[in-house]
C-alpha cells in the first residue's frame, strides 16, 4: 500500500496515512479515462443549435427571373445558399450527443486517475480543513502553506464555510467526496484532500 504523508494547515507535517490499493493502487487504465473525459465533456453539450436549410426558410417559391436571355446565372429560388437571406448547406440541427459509460467503467477510470495522481506525488492529504469565518484570503494562505497552486479540493462533507472561502479563487475547485470525477482530478495540477475525504472515497469504491 502506498503511504502518503498528512499535513496541517500551516503545511507542516504531522503524520502519514497508508493508502487503499483497490483505490488509489491500480493498473492505470489511460483508454478508459479517455473514454471517461470524453464523455463527460459530451454530455456538457446542449444540442440545441439549429440553422435553416433551403427548404426551410421562408419565400424563395418563384423563379427570380427566365432561365435564358437575362445575362444573369440561371436561378431557380432567392433561397438558394448563395443568396443573402438563403438556406444554410448543411445547417445543424438538434441531437443528442449523450456518451454512456457503464458503472463499473466510471469506477475504473475514476481508480486510474487517483492511482495517477498518487504516482505523480501530485495527491496532498491534509488532517482537516477548518476555518472559523468565510475568508479568501485565509484559505489562499493554508494553498501557499501546501505550495499548491490549481487544486481540486475534495471535502467529506459540503463545510460552507470552506467552500466559500475558496470560490473567489479562479484555481482552485471544491468537491464533496461523493462528486469527484475524472476530468476534474485530471484538469487540475495537484488533489487535496482532507482525511475524512480520503476515507469516504475508500468506503465508495473500494
Amino acid at each position: 500500500m502506498a503511504n502518503v504523508s498528512v499535513y496541517n494547515m500551516e503545511g507542516k507535517e504531522v503524520g502519514t496515512l497508508e493508502l487503499n490499493d483497490a483505490v488509489f493502487g491500480v493498473e492505470i487504465n489511460e483508454h478508459l479515462v479517455h473514454l471517461a473525459v470524453v464523455a463527460q465533456l459530451a454530455n456538457k453539450r446542449q444540442g440545441t443549435q439549429k440553422a435553416k436549410t433551403r427548404s426551410e426558410v421562408s419565400g424563395g417559391g418563384r423563379k427570380p427571373w427566365r432561365q435564358k436571355g437575362t445575362g444573369h446565372a440561371r436561378q431557380g429560388s432567392t433561397r438558394s445558399p448563395q443568396w443573402k437571406g438563403g438556406g444554410v448547406v448543411f445547417a445543424p440541427t438538434p441531437r443528442d450527443y449523450t456518451i454512456r459509460l457503464n458503472k463499473k467503467e466510471k469506477r475504473a477510470a475514476l481508480k486510474s486517475a487517483l492511482t495517477s495522481r498518487v504516482q505523480e506525488h501530485k495527491f496532498i492529504v491534509v488532517d482537516e480543513l477548518k476555518f472559523d469565518e468565510i475568508k479568501t484570503k485565509k484559505f489562499r494562505g493554508v494553498m501557499d502553506n501546501l505550495k499548491v497552486s490549481k487544486a481540486l479540493v475534495v471535502l467529506a462533507d459540503n463545510d460552507q464555510n470552506t467552500v466559500l472561502s475558496a470560490r473567489n479563487l479562479a484555481d482552485v475547485k471544491t468537491a464533496q467526496a461523493s462528486t469527484i470525477n475524472v476530468y476534474d482530478i485530471l484538469k487540475y495540477n495537484t488533489v487535496v484532500a482532507t482525511k475524512a475525504a480520503v476515507a469516504s472515497i475508500e468506503e465508495v469504491y473500494a
